[in-house]
């Protein structure tokens, strides 16, 4: 970890904070979730460095230490795209190796799908192919007091976390997607009621992780995470042929929450997902929760460097 660098670098009127391990022309970029940020890769970033990679991830904007745009309510995944895309450019750094996690894995599909000349390949954990936009999650068939229904209207989730400081809104989120049901709120409650104050933090999350993830968020906010994803899924991006070509290896946690979701177990396991991912491979963890890379780094960073390796001269 105290080998990482960090810096600032200037990307489309903004600066983002990045972190970097490794050298040498093989690169891989992490894209985080939410409540994510650079540090949810940390484990992932020196294995790979270790392996002979170089490791890139960042705050995206908004986020942590990264700067916030000036209209953040306009924000949406295309921003995220673009902003990879230029600090690719900005690093000098050609073609790329994607990891992303959570929304982090759309962003990663979408780049992969709009700039394919320069993904080398993609790994994503915690969410299968799909593409933000009315095609994309079907909120019709999500329960109602679901968090990413709640979390989409505006001034709710605000009004929720508001409640509360800043490190109990984490300690509440990260307990609360750990567990393989999905998030429901009932008519008189909010989705931070959902997690009792006395929970403890899941054993591979200690206080001072915690404390990393609060005193990022506590710079950023949650105005623009709230943005995106969750304001922003429905809106049409753009993606007029959803496919990603380049070789790929799904992550997913048996005991994942999104596993729950309507349709999506089937998604994948029948093998529909590889109508858009023809060159994809699935790992299903029997173990592993929504924090996979978190909880079971030694397992992801195997399976990750495997697959790096087998596609690292494509």
């Amino acid at each position: 970890m105290e080998q990482i660098e960090h810096s600032h670098v200037q990307v489309r009127g903004l600066k983002l904070h990045v972190a970097q391990i490794g050298t040498g022309p093989k690169v891989v970029l992490f894209l985080h979730g939410f409540p994510e940020i650079w540090y949810s890769w940390r484990h992932q970033m020196v294995a790979v460095a270790n392996a002979g990679f170089r490791a890139i991830a960042f705050d995206c904007r908004g986020y942590g230490l990264s700067e916030q745009p000036s209209e953040p309510e306009k924000g949406n995944f295309n921003d995220l795209v673009d902003d990879a895309e230029a600090l690719l450019d900005s690093l000098g750094i050609n073609k790329v190796h994607l990891v992303g996690k959570d929304f982090g894995a759309m962003t990663a599909y979408m780049l992969a799908v709009s700039h394919p000349e320069r993904v080398l390949s993609v790994v994503t954990l915690g969410v299968p192919f799909i593409i933000p936009g009315p095609a994309g999650i079907q909120f019709d068939l999500l329960p109602k007091g679901f968090y990413v229904i709640r979390w989409a209207e505006p001034g709710r989730a605000e009004a929720d976390f508001g409640r509360f400081n800043v490190k109990t809104v984490v300690r509440k989120i990260y307990i609360l997607f750990c567990r393989s049901e999905l998030q429901v709120a009932g008519d008189d409650e909010e989705i931070m009621d959902l997690v009792d104050p006395l929970a403890p933090l899941p054993p591979w999350f200690t206080e001072d992780d915690l404390g990393v993830y609060a005193t990022l968020y506590e710079n950023s906010g949650f105005r623009f995470p709230l943005q995106v994803p969750y304001r922003c899924l429905s809106m049409d991006h753009g993606v007029t042929d959803p496919k990603v070509t380049a070789p790929s290896l799904l992550i997913m946690g048996e005991k994942d929450y999104v596993m729950k979701m309507a349709g999506m177990e089937e998604y994948m396991r029948k093998g529909t997902v590889k109508q858009f991912m023809p060159n994809l491979d699935i790992s299903f963890m029997p173990e592993g929760n929504h924090f996979v890379q978190e909880q079971l780094p030694e397992q992801v960073n195997e399976l990750i460097i495997s697959f790096l390796n087998k596609n690292c001269s494509t």
